[in-house]
């Protein structure tokens, strides 16, 4: 049986990409539709068809932003047998992808937001979920810590610690952002993890959280 319509004369999946490389580049308001037709070698009408509107096409390139850019820094907090190597390996592995010589220095989740306007509400909330995800994602690892025995403080500083080292990470892409060097980012992260073991002792956490 035929199937209707003309077939696709373009790769969905390069198309993708080249769409990301746009967004990353100049956020998403900066980004207009005629642009995206424009980098992706295709029609506006194109696009709708086959990523819906633009703010779909913007949830499908994040989704692959986070598979392939944000994988590292998210493999990192499992890969290592203390919450301690663990968080270190984490911002480690967000300036090599953050300093990278073939992208923009910064972490698209962070500065590729969209910020006044009232109908870009909906992205900035899914953005912002993705961000809150982090933080999530490094509190149970610290909470991992503690029932592993490596991490030894109270159940209620968890939460502020995990924050600390996510405003970190967002952090790190904003210095990249404005010029910091691999060598400048590689010395927050030795300030961040001097801060550890401060953070980490329970009297000195009791006292800063009291």
């Amino acid at each position: 049986m035929a199937t209707r319509g003309r077939p696709r004369t373009f790769d969905p999946d390069t198309a993708l990409e080249q769409a990301l490389s746009l967004f990353w580049e100049r956020g998403y308001e900066g980004t207009t539709l005629s642009d995206l037709a424009e980098s992706m070698g295709i029609a506006s009408a194109s696009i709708y068809a086959c990523f819906g509107s633009k703010a779909d096409l913007f949830r499908q390139v994040m989704e692959r932003y986070g598979t392939t850019y944000g994988g590292p820094p998210r493999r990192a907090l499992t890969e290592h047998p203390t919450a301690r190597a663990a968080i270190d390996a984490m911002l480690r592995a967000t300036i090599e992808q953050i300093t990278r010589p073939d992208a923009p220095h910064y972490c698209m989740l962070i500065l590729a937001a969209p910020t006044g306007a009232v109908e870009n509400h909906e992205v900035r909330e899914f953005l912002a979920d993705i961000r809150r995800s982090q933080f999530t994602a490094i509190k149970e690892r610290l909470e991992q810590g503690l029932a592993d025995g490596d991490l030894t403080v109270p159940d209620d500083a968890v939460a502020a610690i995990a924050r600390y080292y996510a405003t970190v990470v967002q952090g790190l892409s904003v210095q990249a952002r404005d010029g910091a060097t691999r060598d400048d980012l590689e010395a927050i992260i030795t300030c961040a993890m001097a801060a550890w073991d401060a953070l980490t002792s329970t009297a000195d956490t009791e006292h800063a959280l009291g």
